[in-house]
């Protein structure tokens, strides 16, 4: 929420002069009709949250009958503790206002879930026995591991009713669906007899190819599999690399590319964005040597989906050796279109160890990088720059031109600085100043897109296509509006589909296992903080809405939307799906849906409900926004 909101008193209304209609800077410009107080907003939905209202009370009504409760035995959202009870005759304090990341959070990670887990063996069913044998640390016992199991989530399995089996067998947090009376896993002949199977993810890490790199050996002897002998007379092909005219050429002029978006820009999100209209991919922000370590973190990053038809991966580091040789392993190991180099990155942790931003000011390393990796690469080479380090002194048109020398097949130009990071509006004068400096090579345009007129206006500039980060993180459908040159008033119910739609992607990506729902868990409320920031169309005074503009507290068309407006985690938990009184405009009372539920998510499968729990008292909230994270 923006300082200097407008706050309009909920009996105001529409007219009069209130002042409601008056533009202010830096806040979204919403019909006065639907603004409130953040004290009746916050009442509005608690009072929906415990009591069953009729359906004709309106939610955007600020004059209908829904009283919050008093003050004193409201729990005060910012900090997770009830509020004193304020004598008589006395002003009540405002709450002090939460700001940067809550660090001191409690992290509600179920480790005891951790201490009895079942052998990796018994869940794949395998035929042979356990390789450790005695020494193995897990479980080998079933029913002793259903004992202490936890509950499941929901009565069906979206894995098992998708593909007709679920990989995760017993240790499924939907396993009820898919277990027989003797703990065994059941699997559907009719879907397996079609063909149904999970689709297979690429640049999935080998074994073999991890052990080699625990062992630090050479990345020119590194494969996907074990080293296979081969015989026969030397041809060029094994001894002549390719030339820069003889590569695979990258052709996305006009294409609309998703930024790799660290943390939120994982698969299944990338999949929602492609469903809506995205052209171009890119794998989150991965570290070189991690990547050299063999970390199975760092390499999940570089997964990627069938869907995904134009996509690359993007590297992090500041030495020229370490990137040429990761450059050449995943050249050997991986399939992608094009590789980038993150020179954007603003953080403290990159850009103190030489790498991100930071190459911008060392230019002997920035060229080694570049000319080691495109030599050793089959695939184009792509960068990410911002406009310089600080405010005021842009390096970007100076290093265009050498970037093309050096063997950058194209780049990308976030319109900030690093020590603006996202304070300010991006220049796109000066966007449009570096197309001519990086002619022919194309150049991308980055930075506060958020509607296709804001799209339209980047093209301009002469830009060979833009590039969509956090625009794509308020409003995925973003692609669709700039293809379709139209505003889409999104429903609740559509948006809430999106959610739907994300954890049974999540699901199929991270498991239905314990730690897979957890981590879907995880990722969803990290995507949930930027959504809540989008205004519908239909409650705007002034279209588009702009990226650097908060909206002020306002009650939407039926309760669901006011209920993702909401910026506070406490709220989101009262999403819930199957009940008629929710104000689903277009969905009968049954329409299956997932839940969310305390600090974490509960993604279910299509037709599943859940007992929800009560909140915990030392319930952990997440930051407003995390923006200044994403590069």
């Amino acid at each position: 929420m923006a300082e200097g909101a407008v706050e309009v008193p909920a009996d105001s209304g529409a007219g009069g002069d209130s002042g409601a209609s008056v533009l202010e800077r830096g806040v979204a410009p919403i019909k006065p009709q639907y603004l409130t107080t953040k004290e009746h907003f916050h009442g509005f939905l608690e009072a929906k949250g415990r009591e069953k209202l009729c359906q004709d009370s309106e939610a955007g009504d600020p004059d209908g009958a829904d009283n919050a409760e008093p003050e004193a035995k409201r729990i005060r959202l910012e900090d997770g503790q009830p509020e004193a009870a304020v004598e008589p005759g006395k002003q009540p304090q405002a709450p002090k206002r939460a700001r940067g990341q809550n660090k001191s959070r409690p992290h509600m990670k179920p480790t005891q879930y951790d201490q009895n887990r079942l052998c990796p063996s018994l869940i794949q069913e395998s035929p042979a026995k356990c390789f450790f044998g005695d020494r193995c640390r897990f479980l080998h016992d079933v029913v002793r591991y259903l004992e202490t199991k936890p509950p499941d989530l929901g009565p069906r399995c979206v894995l098992f009713e998708t593909f007709g089996r679920c990989p995760y067998g017993v240790t499924c947090r939907f396993a009820g669906a898919h277990l027989g009376p003797e703990g065994q896993n059941l699997v559907l002949e009719e879907l397996l007899a079609r063909g149904a199977h999970m689709p297979p993810l690429r640049n999935a890490l080998d074994k073999t190819l991890q052990r080699q790199l625990r062992k630090r050996q050479d990345p020119a002897e590194l494969g996907a599999g074990s080293p296979v002998q081969t015989c026969g007379p030397l041809t060029d092909e094994d001894t002549v690399r390719l030339r820069p005219c003889e590569k695979k050429r990258l052709d996305i002029s006009d294409k609309l590319y998703l930024a790799p978006l660290t943390t939120c820009g994982n698969l299944p999100f990338r999949r929602i964005c492609k469903r809506f209209g995205a052209d171009v991919t890119c794998g989150e922000m991965a570290m070189c040597t991690n990547l050299l370590q063999g970390q199975t973190s760092e390499w999940a990053l570089l997964r990627r989906h069938p869907c995904e038809d134009i996509f690359g991966v993007q590297l992090e580091g500041g030495f020229p050796d370490t990137m040429a040789k990761c450059a050449e392993l995943l050249n050997r190991t991986i399939e992608v279109d094009f590789v980038d180099i993150n020179v954007g990155c603003p953080i403290d942790l990159v850009y103190k160890k030489g790498g991100g931003c930071a190459l911008m000011n060392r230019p002997a390393k920035f060229q080694q990088i570049v000319r080691g990796m495109s030599q050793v690469l089959d695939v184009p080479l792509t960068v990410k720059i911002r406009t310089g380090v600080q405010e005021h002194a842009n390096l970007a048109h100076r290093l265009l031109p050498e970037l093309r020398a050096w063997g950058a097949a194209l780049v990308t130009l976030h319109g900030r600085s690093r020590e603006q990071r996202y304070t300010k509006l991006a220049d796109w004068q000066y966007i449009g100043q570096c197309v001519e400096a990086a002619s022919p090579m194309p150049l991308f345009g980055n930075g506060d897109i958020l509607s296709y007129e804001d799209a339209n206006r980047a093209k301009q500039t002469g830009v060979a296509g833009i590039m969509i980060a956090r625009g794509a993180l308020l409003k995925p459908w973003l692609f669709t509006e700039i293809k379709e040159q139209r505003h889409w008033d999104i429903s609740s119910s559509e948006r809430l589909d999106i959610l739907r739609d994300f954890t049974h992607y999540g699901l199929e990506h991270w498991g239905s296992d314990t730690q897979g729902v957890e981590k879907t868990r995880r990722f969803l409320l990290e995507w949930l903080s930027f959504l809540c920031r989008y205004v519908p169309v239909g409650l705007l005074e002034v279209l588009p809405q702009r990226i650097n503009e908060r909206p002020p507290y306002y009650l939407g068309r039926d309760y669901l939307e006011t209920l993702m407006a909401s910026q506070q985690a406490a709220d989101w938990i009262r999403i819930r799906f199957g009940e008629p009184e929710r104000g689903r405009a277009g969905r009968g009372p049954g329409h299956p849906m997932p839940r969310l539920t305390h600090a974490r998510l509960y993604p279910l499968s299509p037709h599943s409900e859940m007992l929800l729990g009560p909140v915990p008292p030392n319930f952990a909230f997440l930051p407003k926004h995390k923006a200044n994270a994403y590069k």
